[in-house]
């Protein structure tokens, strides 16, 4: 189950750590993925079922990134992907915009 999410989080140096949940009152399942850089301080909650022919069947996926008080929610692991990759892009660009101005304090 989200073969993708994984092989990006291996890609872009993320731990992660999966755990499963099975509530005893719904039919739903539950994945809770923690994963993070150095802490596992991130979590993508999936919430699935199963349809009648016995495929898997997403029904949400949550994420919370580093204390996030509202997740977001998706439906596809393609939207995840997407929103991962678009919160790194951003992250590397504030931190390599650090960087310089840290050499251009330096070379003053």
């Amino acid at each position: 189950m989200l073969n993708r999410t994984k092989k990006f989080m291996r890609d872009n140096d993320l731990t992660y750590q999966k755990d499963y949940i099975r509530p005893m009152m719904t039919p739903q399942h539950i994945y809770v993925f923690r994963f993070g850089k150095h802490e596992l301080k991130n979590r993508v909650i999936i919430r699935y079922s199963h349809t009648w022919t016995g495929r898997l069947r997403i029904n949400e996926i949550d994420v919370r990134l580093h204390h996030q008080k509202h997740p977001r929610i998706f439906k596809t692991e393609t939207e995840l992907i997407d929103y991962l990759r678009h919160h790194l892009e951003k992250k590397w660009a504030k931190e390599g915009k650090i960087v310089k101005d840290k050499e251009h304090d330096n070379a003053n």
